[in-house]
């Protein structure tokens, strides 16, 4: 007897482990829908440089991103975006056109060119980053202290299974092409 209600709870345990997994993932297709729309980014750009294009912001966070590993290529870019490079390249070289970024030889090898940030591209990664954070703030408003803690411990412990679980699936692919 003791054994079929330990089992009746192992399965009504998860049972309610897969309605939470499909919750996050109904959550995570609406949250996909509004992000789409890129709300954010099109703040940001308006603040700061209109007519800049919000794959450039994409970019801006992906150097931002690379730089703290070293010196950032286009190379690295693409990479990173999973883009062509020549795509990469074209969308470079209109970010420097527009003064976002700047190509500069490398310090550990003056041969290789590598992307930098200018300072209008660093206030349109600041803009982009104050107009996300006031979204947040507005969102988490009337929730406790405590609440916003744990989730932000938890959506980033979501987000970086995620990234594994992504990774690892791409490695898998590349391995099998």
């Amino acid at each position: 007897m003791r054994e079929n209600q330990l089992q009746f709870e192992d399965l009504n345990s998860r049972e309610k482990s897969d309605e939470g997994v499909v919750r996050i993932g109904q959550s995570m297709t609406r949250m996909r829908l509004m992000m789409g729309r890129r709300l954010i980014g099109r703040l940001a750009i308006q603040s700061v440089t209109p007519g800049v294009e919000l794959t450039h912001l994409d970019v801006l966070d992906v150097v931002r991103r690379a730089q703290a590993d070293g010196e950032v290529t286009v190379g690295t870019i693409a990479e990173m975006m999973r883009i062509d490079p020549s795509r990469a390249s074209r969308v470079v070289a209109d970010m420097v056109s527009r003064d976002v970024l700047m190509r500069k030889a490398s310090q550990a090898d003056a041969r290789r060119i590598v992307v930098v940030m200018t300072p209008l591209g660093q206030r349109l990664l600041s803009e982009l980053r104050a107009q996300k954070l006031a979204i947040i703030s507005e969102i988490v408003a009337d929730w406790k202290p405590q609440e916003v803690e744990i989730f932000g411990e938890l959506f980033e412990k979501f987000i970086s299974g995620f990234e594994e679980v992504f990774h690892a699936h791409a490695r898998d692919m590349a391995d099998e092409a």
